[in-house]
């Protein structure tokens, strides 16, 4: 049996990282924010990584092994067994392929509905590709609302030009993992509007006890729709670039439009690492999952018990925990006003939503006070003010002094140590 891979490494160890999580922020800070994981690299990945390397194996990409092993891996975990590898493309990563099959569907100037709040660089992206960032937001219950959704779809499709879905399953940052029922309503919705979705799907290796993970393009009306799959979030793997654009059989023939020069975009070690996690990585994932299903637990012992007036609803997917602090009373945020459903969003030139290390807020709060880095709500969209995304998936002695410090802070203690 896998040792849970959340406890493998102390504090000091995490330390000598240098990607972005460990080398934001000074060293008495505890990072929580981006979505990396502090977990080693699983030994069927790293054995794969180091047999290429030994033989100098670091070519370009070729063949479709990581299709395959991405259609094996679906079929086994999820039952879907339509996967065609035939009706895929190597991607440099979700969010670039992203842009590259909005770009088979819609025009500049078309609109791009998400459900904020959401992952901040989808406004990022959608808008830098010249699209027009539409929102409908979720309903209070984190879930998407489709009475709003249908109208925002009508109400973009009116204005002229083509329209575009880009949803996120599960999603970031409320970790909710969308059930078949609201999927297969979408798609009928979607058809019916002239809608063409493009999901990303990044985490949905990671769901959690309680909820099932349904592929989008598994549900009756997506032939024309896209998915965007990776092992990235699965076994941590972001700086090993790869993902792979999955097309429904209707819209193959878009998928063939795309450009030749963006698979090049992938790297050949990603192509080699993620292939060998969704070939041989079940067992580590599952020790990984029952070692995020233990730290969501704790987080509600940690909330509880540290931060009452804090609101939350425990991820069904993700390592992602999506906090409403406004019951702390903390100085509103000074955000961008939010926008009519179905009517595109303005920004203040300060304010676009999408610079990810933009702190105000709880987040600003909890950094400057208690020296723990959050991902502050408000550059989720809106929906997202007065938030922060937590990301839990760490060792339980660093999520446990992450909260105590927190729950001092909004108390009012100040924990810098040069205060």
């Amino acid at each position: 049996m896998i040792a849970n891979p959340l406890e493998q490494l102390s504090l000091d160890q995490l330390r000598q990282r240098r990607s972005a999580k460990w080398r934001a922020h000074p060293q008495d800070v505890l990072p929580l924010w981006v979505a990396e994981m502090d977990v080693p690299l699983a030994e069927e990945i790293s054995a794969a990584l180091h047999h290429a390397i030994s033989i100098g194996d670091t070519g370009y990409p070729a063949g479709s092994e990581f299709a395959q092993s991405l259609s094996g891996f679906a079929n086994r975990r999820w039952n879907w067994s339509e996967l065609d590898p035939a009706r895929t493309a190597t991607i440099p990563d979700v969010m670039s392929g992203a842009v590259q099959v909005l770009r088979l569907v819609t025009d500049p100037g078309d609109a791009v509905v998400v459900n904020s709040p959401v992952y901040a660089p989808f406004y990022a992206y959608i808008t830098h590709d010249d699209r027009r960032v539409v929102e409908a937001p979720l309903g209070a219950d984190n879930r998407i609302d489709l009475e709003v959704l249908e109208k925002v779809f009508r109400r973009a499709g009116a204005r002229g030009g083509r329209v575009a879905y880009l949803l996120c399953n599960p999603h970031n940052p409320t970790g909710t993992v969308h059930s078949r029922e609201e999927l297969t309503a979408v798609a009928a919705l979607a058809r019916s509007c002239g809608v063409r979705v493009v999901v990303d799907e990044i985490h949905a290796p990671l769901v959690l006890a309680g909820a099932e993970f349904t592929p989008y393009l598994s549900v009756p009306g997506t032939e024309d729709a896209f998915s965007l799959m990776s092992a990235s979030k699965g076994w941590n793997l972001a700086g090993l670039k790869a993902a792979l654009a999955v097309a429904g059989p209707e819209a193959a023939a878009d998928l063939a439009r795309m450009p030749e020069e963006v698979g090049h975009g992938a790297s050949y070690l990603g192509v080699i690492a993620h292939t060998a996690a969704f070939q041989h990585g079940d067992s580590w994932l599952d020790a990984l999952l029952g070692g995020l299903e233990n730290n969501r637990t704790r987080l509600g012992e940690l909330i509880s018990e540290h931060l009452p007036d804090v609101r939350w609803t425990p991820p069904q997917g993700t390592y992602l925990a999506w906090l409403d602090c406004r019951g702390l009373g903390l100085a509103a945020e000074s955000t961008p006003a939010e926008s009519t459903a179905g009517e595109p969003r303005t920004e203040e030139p300060r304010r676009q939503p999408a610079v990810v290390t933009e702190l105000d807020g709880p987040a600003r709060m909890f950094l400057d006070r208690a020296r723990v880095a959050l991902s502050s709500g408000h550059i989720f969209g809106s929906g997202g003010e007065g938030h922060v995304r937590l990301n839990f998936a760490t060792n339980t002695a660093v999520l446990t002094e992450a909260i105590t410090r927190m729950g001092h802070a909004s108390r009012g203690a100040d924990l810098r140590a040069d205060r």
